[in-house]
């Protein structure tokens, strides 16, 4: 089994180089990951600047561009055929809830989707981030399960790991996105000349994080895995919008 493992926390993140253990014992896995911390990229595309490539001494490939950008290069041009599987991460705190909008984590694997092929998103949850190999071995586990049972063409899994050690995970939970609350402020200060900058302010804390959602099952030491669909369209408000379009 071939996987494309890449990330946002960069080529040289812990979390890349613990995935990338873990799936190598058991699958073919070539890397390619951006060359410095792309967090919260989204599916952001490179369009304005030419993207380069080079080699580190372990084999993996870093790009001057976004996950998306790595995934995208990776499966156009790097690699003679399709891999069997996309897999982004570890990431370096979790993406829970609303962070699937943002996260260049969750985005590596969505174009992977796009372009067709399975795809997971692996993180690490927590704030001292100890544990790469707890998630590393949820990884595996994983993805050796997808290769008898693989995904609809639709869905990604997105999987957070509580920061433990593994014998203190309890198990997993499939879970629902949870919500965070109206994110906090800007914070403003200046810049060593004297000039006003601004820079955004930490996460809201959550809001919707009862049980059932990927917030509850990490508060609790479980593993989430919650199937995420790449079609973003609420089917069950066309009917709705249409009677309310003919107002118009």
């Amino acid at each position: 089994m071939n996987i494309l493992v890449s990330n946002d926390d960069g080529v040289d993140a812990p979390g890349i180089r613990a995935l990338y253990e873990a799936l190598a014992e058991t699958f073919n896995v070539k890397v390619v990951a951006p060359d410095r911390n792309c967090s919260a990229a989204s599916s952001s595309l490179t369009l304005t600047n030419p993207l380069r490539i080079s080699e580190r001494e372990n084999g993996f490939i870093a790009v001057n561009g976004t996950p998306t950008d790595c995934v995208h290069l990776a499966l156009n041009m790097l690699m003679p055929q399709d891999p069997d599987l996309v897999v982004s991460g570890i990431n370096a705190g979790a993406n829970l809830g609303d962070d699937v909008i943002y996260s260049g984590t969750v985005a590596a694997a969505m174009e992977g989707r796009y372009m067709g092929l399975p795809a997971v998103a692996v993180s690490l949850a927590g704030k001292e981030l100890n544990h790469y190999q707890s998630a590393g071995f949820y990884a595996a586990k994983i993805v050796t399960h997808l290769k008898e049972c693989p995904l609809p063409a639709n869905q990604i899994l997105n999987v957070n790991v509580p920061d433990l050690p593994l014998a203190e995970i309890k198990g997993i939970k499939v879970t629902r996105l949870g919500a965070r609350h109206r994110a906090q402020g800007m914070v403003k200060t200046l810049d060593p000349g004297g000039r006003e900058i601004y820079w955004v302010g930490p996460l809201a804390k959550a809001d919707d994080a009862g049980p059932g959602t990927d917030f509850y099952a990490i508060a609790n030491g479980y593993v989430s895995i919650t199937p995420i669909t790449v079609d973003l369209t609420a089917h069950h408000r066309i009917e709705k919008v249409t009677q309310w379009a003919a107002q118009l």
